[in-house]
């Protein structure tokens, strides 16, 4: 089964990459890179940009965590997670998986970091439906004779509600994580190393004291929110240098629904394609042409691949560090 997830993990690559170079030749590329490089090196400035919003979702984390890691550690170990998450073959949980190791060099209780990241995970599933939410809102208040493109994200977001209460639902009311536990132990052994570490009664009990917190998850969801929003600044900031400015409503329409966007298809991985594809369908909107929305997609993409290679080599490094310690500890 693992063999199988990895194959499929792997095939995702072809796909997106064809997806991202049949838009581009489609789009006029050329041209786009060519309003790059006309722009020039004031582009770096949306680089440093990304920060803020993961400072934000850390600090969202760090509550759920009870404040029990610092924010800067935190804030390292989310850039980790955004460049596992989206840019390796791991089919969307990756991020998730590294982060709770990470976060275990700093706080030894399994139980509770990993009810932190799985409660922060369903935050973000709600932040996305409200960010999708003020998307079409954006959109059906400020434009007029919109299109289908409104119509079918309405369409998309009602379909996709009931699979983030139910999914609200089974972590709150039910023993998902001791069923797994259960299901573990059939199925690879009970000897098993990630067996023996894994205690789902315990790590469900977590949970629901987690979510018997509304204040709590609350303020975790409103700090996550303000993290997604603030990343519209990237889409007010580039299409200014790029010298076709957008109201910082439409900024927040496009990074609401390009979100929303790839998130629904999740499967390519990094959102390849798809999410250039998101940007300049949904640009065109607020009058921006598809040379301008295909080259702000472009730079976004190279900002990506630019923290996700700056996260991954940080990761390696401390992973270097820390294996000599584990060596000696194990002597």
């Amino acid at each position: 089964m693992m063999a199988l997830l990895r194959r499929v993990a792997w095939l995702r690559w072809p796909l997106a990459i064809a997806l991202l170079i049949a838009l581009a030749l489609h789009e006029g590329v050329f041209a786009a890179l060519s309003l790059i490089e006309r722009t020039g090196p004031i582009l770096l400035w949306l680089l440093p940009l990304h920060a803020l919003p993961l400072l934000l979702d850390a600090r969202a984390w760090q509550l759920l965590l009870r404040e029990r890691v610092s924010l800067g550690t935190l804030w390292r170990i989310a850039t980790v997670r955004e460049a596992v998450g989206r840019l390796l073959p791991v089919l969307g949980i990756g991020g998730e998986l590294i982060g709770i190791r990470l976060a275990m060099r700093h706080t030894n209780d399994l139980s509770v970091v990993s009810a932190s990241v799985i409660v922060e995970t369903l935050v973000t599933m709600a932040v996305q439906v409200m960010l999708a939410l003020l998307g079409l809102v954006i959109l059906c208040l400020h434009l007029d004779g919109a299109g289908s493109l409104p119509r079918v994200m309405a369409w998309g977001l009602a379909m996709s509600l009931p699979i983030v209460l139910c999914a609200f639902a089974v972590a709150q009311r039910g023993a998902p994580f001791h069923r797994l536990e259960g299901m573990a132990r059939r199925w690879i052994g009970a000897s098993h190393e990630l067996v023996a570490r894994l205690d789902g009664r315990r790590l469900d009990g977590e949970l629901r004291a987690l979510l018997g917190q509304p204040a709590l998850c609350a303020r975790a969801f409103a700090w996550q929110l303000a993290g997604y929003v603030l990343g519209a600044a990237e889409i007010y900031a580039g299409f200014g240098m790029l010298g076709h400015p957008v109201p910082i409503a439409g900024a927040i329409a496009i990074e609401a629904l390009t979100q929303c966007v790839r998130n629904a298809v999740f499967i390519l991985p990094a959102g390849l394609g798809v999410q250039e594809a998101a940007i300049v369908a949904v640009s065109a909107l607020f009058g921006i042409d598809r040379e301008t929305a295909l080259s702000l997609a472009l730079v976004r993409r190279a900002r990506e691949f630019a923290w996700g290679g700056l996260a991954l080599l940080l990761l390696r490094v401390a992973g270097a560090r820390t294996a000599p310690r584990t060596a000696a500890r194990s002597r």
